[in-house]
């Protein structure tokens, strides 16, 4: 079975493959700080040997507890955000039909999402959709205190125990949070949840082969197994065994320090399947997140090719040149579709009469990027053999593990988030939460 591959060809006019080479050296010395742990955030290494360390015991219990939702639920909510949410929405929307709620027959529950933002009109059009379903919640939270989440999770408790009794409630809320400690864990304990642990030295961005993710995907009916299996194989894959040239973590990482370092600030992550819109969307805070400290950080951007070729198409082919992508290219679709032939050729197409869809789209692809590296702008293209569970679970630990030795190379610490608390404290000080008097009394005198 193939593994994806990173290919950095596009990158020769901007950064050679010899300066590349050079940070062989520096990436060794990362590499070897996250394996023994003597770097900063040296407590939130528990991702790097994660898939290698879960059992199939784990998977069964999981999947079990899936299968309950799966029995009882029309709809089954994820309550979280952020790291808590991203990661289980990316592998779901990538591997679900993109019309499945519209289908008159489901194949098993509807998985929303909630707690990811205090939308009132979000919330309140999401309890009057689940009036009279049988709906389930995954309520993910460490501390169980997190706005968002916390607030969604009032809303959706109440109600589930309103329309389905105390006793069912019990069987189709699920807590996903601290072993020990924590307004989430207090309440599951309370309630009697069957609950998962998020493992203390996992940090939110990095858990999507925790329960966090784990759970919510295999609710969706896709295979865990499979997942975690992708993840291992790359968990080989980008190790300190692997000879540099041949460890794509270690590639990207040292490829975008060095685009970084000759004035390429901005990383933009490229599709041409919009099924990965969301996987976008978990690369983006896991690189924001981890590099964007001290003054320093790629800034991480993303978009969904075609379709923003009409709308940031310009920009990338002719704006300020502090850019490169990186392109996610799936070798291989599920589903095969042909441009049919017409008499009339109104539009002009029949010159693409009997070719695949996918063919269409792979030339616009290369084309786009021909067209980007001609306009200044470096291009790495990651390939993926198809996109299913496997492939997911490698593309996840690539990113995870490039991320860990990327933040080391920049200086920083890659497994903190100090800045993220800022708007929290003034929020809570805006709402007069008890504990911030003397921050309210300061922000007020600001307004």
């Amino acid at each position: 079975m193939k593994n994806i591959s990173l290919n950095i060809d596009k990158v020769a006019g901007f950064a050679s493959k010899e300066t590349i080479a050079a940070y062989e050296p520096q990436v060794k010395a990362c590499m070897e700080t996250l394996e023994n742990g003597t770097g900063k955030g040296n407590d939130f290494l528990g991702w790097l040997h994660l898939p290698s360390s879960i059992t199939a015991e784990h998977l069964a219990d999981l999947k079990a507890t899936a299968q309950v939702l799966r029995d009882n639920c029309e709809v089954v909510v994820v309550a979280g955000i952020g790291g808590s949410y991203l990661g289980a929405r990316a592998v779901i929307e990538a591997l679900s039909n993109s019309f499945q709620w519209l289908k008159a027959k489901q194949d098993g529950p509807i998985i929303v999402f909630a707690g990811h933002n205090i939308g009132e009109d979000y919330l309140f059009e999401l309890t009057e959709y689940l009036k009279g379903k049988k709906f389930g919640v995954i309520n993910i939270s460490k501390s169980g205190t997190t706005t968002e989440t916390a607030l969604a999770f009032r809303l959706l408790k109440k109600q589930c125990e309103d329309q389905l009794g105390k006793e069912m409630a019990k069987k189709v809320i699920v807590a996903v949070t601290d072993a020990k400690k924590g307004a989430a864990r207090v309440t599951a304990d309370k309630e009697g949840y069957q609950t998962f642990i998020i493992p203390d030295n996992v940090g939110g961005r990095f858990s999507v082969l925790t329960p966090v993710g784990l759970l919510p995907i295999a609710v969706a009916g896709f295979d865990i197994e499979k997942l975690v299996e992708g993840a291992r194989t790359m968990e080989t894959v980008c190790g300190p065994a692997t000879p540099f040239a041949e460890n794509p973590a270690a590639v990207y990482a040292a490829t975008r320090n060095e685009l970084y370092k000759n004035g390429k600030k901005i990383e933009i992550l490229v599709n041409f399947n919009p099924k990965l819109h969301y996987m976008n969307e978990w690369w983006k805070q896991l690189y924001g997140e981890s590099e964007g400290k001290d003054g320093k950080g790629i800034y991480p951007s993303a978009v969904d090719f075609s379709t923003d070729l009409h709308s940031m198409g310009q920009w990338i082919q002719e704006g300020e040149r502090t850019i490169f992508e990186t392109v996610i290219s799936i070798e291989k679709p599920e589903h095969t579709l042909q441009v049919p032939s017409d008499s009339e050729n109104l539009d002009g197409l029949n010159f693409l009469a009997g070719k695949r869809v996918d063919e269409v789209n792979k030339m616009a692809e290369l084309g786009t990027q021909l067209a980007h590296v001609d306009g200044g702008v470096p291009n790495m293209r990651l390939i993926v053999p198809e996109l299913n569970e496997y492939y997911l679970g490698e593309i996840i630990y690539f990113f995870e593990k490039a991320c860990g030795i990327s933040g080391y190379l920049l200086g920083v610490n890659p497994f903190n988030q100090p800045g993220v608390e800022a708007y929290k404290k003034n929020m809570f000080a805006l709402l007069n939460k008890p504990g911030y008097e003397e921050e309210s009394k300061a922000i007020q005198a600001r307004l």
